[in-house]
């Protein structure tokens, strides 16, 4: 994720510019540190999420997996929209990574981190650059994002494996649909239906046992929070690189729709059987109307963009309704 207006920055300072030499090796250090840090919480994190203990040095090696390809997935992301910025000379700093220690109780936060955010020090004039530097984040995180996807689907072990996390289970054989719970998008769900026609997949409420599976399903959440085609996240400047001042009353749209799966999480007060939505996303949309905006702050470049740029930042606004999920987390009894 990216701070202030969602776009990256890069650290390389010309001669005369910014900083002395040594701040400036103090900032690397920053970066260096915070990345070492969240490196440990997320493998504390891939830990937890095995039901091992974290704190044990012998369980370390166990969350490997989940936090190499985890921060894989998010430096994917941010280098992508860097290299974009630096294509275009735009003055932007490496990302900084924000860890999440692990304290009791540990779903406050169980992934271990809160993402990345990227500065950006100098601004945008053409749509052009909004739009390469807007959409560069997202499609590297959603290759990699897909790669450790479609690896933990080949590389998913038995039955078995579920037994070892939960020996509990040993006792029936089966694995009850209770517990904390991630929610499916429709991509997601159609993955697990084609791998699931061949063999075994974990239900939802097991599937953040699985490292490669939960990173899958996080980066997928992640991108999907920062397509909302809004303000300046990554989706409101590919839209407004697309749709220019037209940006505000497409983004009001989505905003709208939001805020009514928000309200849907009242649903079961009132007896109601059926949820298509939590009352967090009445939280995250508060967030982008006060501190994200609706509209994007103007641009005054008035040039069309190119005919394949449309095609890939439409494609990619509609990947969006794909890998939304309407309930991310919930609890089952």
């Amino acid at each position: 994720m990216d701070e202030n207006t969602g776009l990256p920055g890069a650290d390389g300072l010309s001669p005369g510019e910014g900083p002395d030499r040594s701040k400036q090796y103090l900032r690397y250090l920053l970066h260096l540190l915070l990345f070492l840090l969240t490196f440990i919480t997320t493998t504390f994190a891939g830990v937890l999420w095995l039901n091992r203990d974290p704190f044990e040095l012998t369980n370390f090696s166990l969350g490997l997996p989940y936090s190499i390809s985890l921060l894989a997935m998010l430096s994917a992301h941010e280098f992508g929209h860097y290299f974009a910025a630096r294509r275009y000379g735009v003055n932007t700093s490496l990302p900084y990574f924000i860890p999440i220690p692990v304290i009791p109780p540990y779903m406050i936060n169980p992934f271990g981190t809160m993402g990345a955010v990227i500065r950006m020090r100098s601004p945008l004039t053409t749509k052009k650059a909004l739009f390469d530097i807007g959409i560069a984040g997202p499609i590297a995180g959603l290759v990699v994002t897909f790669c450790v996807l479609i690896y933990g689907f080949l590389t998913l072990p038995g039955k078995e494996f579920i037994f070892t996390v939960h020996p509990e289970y040993r006792l029936t054989g089966e694995i009850p649909g209770t517990g904390f719970t991630f929610g499916n998008s429709i991509l997601f769900w159609s993955l697990t239906k084609v791998f699931g026609s061949s063999g075994f997949v974990p239900p939802m409420n097991e599937i953040y046992h699985y490292p490669f599976l939960c990173v899958g399903w996080f980066g997928l959440f992640v991108t999907a929070l920062n397509l909302i085609p809004v303000g300046q996240l990554d989706g409101g400047h590919v839209l407004y690189a697309l749709a220019g001042k037209g940006q505000g009353k497409i983004a009001r749209v989505f905003f709208i729709c939001l805020v009514i799966v928000g309200l849907s999480g009242f649903l079961p007060l009132f007896g109601s059987g059926v949820q298509t939505g939590t009352l967090g996303w009445l939280l995250w949309a508060a967030i982008l109307y006060f501190f994200i905006k609706i509209d994007h702050p103007e641009i005054y470049d008035y040039t069309e963009m190119d005919a394949s740029r449309k095609v890939l930042g439409w494609a990619v606004l509609a990947l969006f309704v794909l890998i939304f999920p309407p309930i991310p987390f919930f609890e089952v009894g």
